[in-house]
């Protein structure tokens, strides 16, 4: 398939999109504000800045930008320490990795987030179509499918543990076991894939999970505002119901949902399948707009209504929603989001971490630089 350096129908050159690009991999990675820490000859974390620790989300993204850009050492390197520190090899989560590490490896948590599970798996793939498959744990292909395996089949046929899909449904889990969901765990994009790739027998479910996933983001996405909540009930509305570990809400606008609209974006350019989600991208531009031109942007309500007049992630939603320019395509509205972005540097400080990641990604994407290995 082609991919489109977006940025260019706005009067940005290629070479300069492109020497851009690399600058950001340089500072993500290596520079006075990078997240990525090697470690010894072989082994490196990306740190969560603002927590202090190492998270799945945050290894298997940095796992993902490596495999983008081909930058193999540090893929390895992250994997590596993945596998050193994080896998759980016994017990009830057995074939899936701690959410949240120390830098030194020492574990804050033996249960997994299954956003992590997901991007492994297509990153491994991707760099198993990208450079070919090696020894042990650098079998790529084999190293994603287990996981894959693990994710659907956990709790059946005696195996220890809960699997991180609801198997009636074929809707992701927040965790094993639970009985709601994260739209922005929702990433049908690569189930489609997983649908060609996963071992033949979990095929047809990730098949029939791409289709689901589509058909949720449509009702979990607010029809004016296109935001969806952080958790949600499988019917899509925001789950509010209180929960044992936490007295935090979930059911509004905040971090992890900025996601949501970046994941519809990724997974039309791959797909070109509207549902109904395609909505969101416009209804997002414009609920936020007048927030952007004041630099206000705060935490939300789905409906719009503002809660709290400070967001923790700016730069996370500029990012997310000038990716959604991929579905809008070249209006006033998109060009102001797109331009915004690509004059916005990387967050600096201790949250630099999600903010940049997001970013990161949403580069990738706007340069016709995510793609399908």
């Amino acid at each position: 398939m082609e991919y489109t350096n977006f940025f260019t129908k706005f009067g940005i050159s290629e070479e300069r999109v492109l020497k851009i690009l690399e600058g950001i991999a340089q500072v993500y990675f290596y520079g006075d504000d990078k997240v990525f820490f090697p470690v010894d000859d072989n082994m490196g974390y990306i740190m969560d800045t603002g927590n202090y620790d190492a998270r799945t989300e945050g290894m298997s993204y940095g796992m993902m930008i490596c495999v983008q850009l081909d930058m193999k050492e540090e893929f390895d390197r992250i994997w590596k320490w993945s596998k050193t520190y994080m896998y759980m090899a016994e017990g009830k989560n057995e074939g899936y990795f701690a959410w949240s590490c120390k830098p030194d490896g020492t574990k804050n948590a033996y249960g997994p987030a299954p956003d992590g599970e997901e991007y492994y798996a297509m990153a491994l793939l991707f760099a198993s179509h990208r450079w070919g498959d090696g020894e042990g744990i650098y079998n790529y292909s084999k190293e994603a499918k287990d996981i894959l395996h693990a994710m659907i089949h956990k709790g059946s046929n005696g195996r220890e543990g809960r699997p991180m899909f609801n198997n009636e449904n074929h809707q992701i889990l927040f965790v094993p076991g639970s009985d709601y969901t994260d739209p922005s765990y929702h990433l049908p994009h690569f189930y489609t894939l997983f649908a060609k790739w996963a071992y033949e027998e979990d095929r047809e479910f990730f098949k029939e999970a791409a289709d689901v996933s589509r058909k949720f983001l449509v009702k979990a996405c607010h029809p004016n505002t296109g935001f969806s909540a952080e958790y949600s009930e499988f019917d899509g509305s925001p789950m509010s119901r209180p929960l044992g570990w936490t007295t935090d809400r979930h059911d509004w606008f905040y971090s992890d949902a900025y996601r949501t609209i970046a994941n519809i974006s990724l997974d039309y350019i791959w797909n070109g399948i509207d549902e109904g989600q395609l909505a969101a991208c416009a209804n997002m531009q414009k609920a936020l707009i007048d927030d952007y031109r004041n630099d206000s942007f705060g935490i939300y309500e789905i409906d719009g209504e503002k809660v709290e007049e400070k967001a923790l992630h700016p730069i996370g939603i500029l990012a997310t929603v000038a990716e959604s320019a991929l579905v809008t395509g070249v209006t006033e509205l998109s060009e102001e989001w797109v331009k915004g972005f690509f004059s916005t540097p990387l967050r600096k400080g201790n949250r630099r971490y999600y903010d940049n990641c997001l970013y990161f990604f949403a580069y990738l994407a706007l340069s016709g630089n995510y793609r399908i290995y």
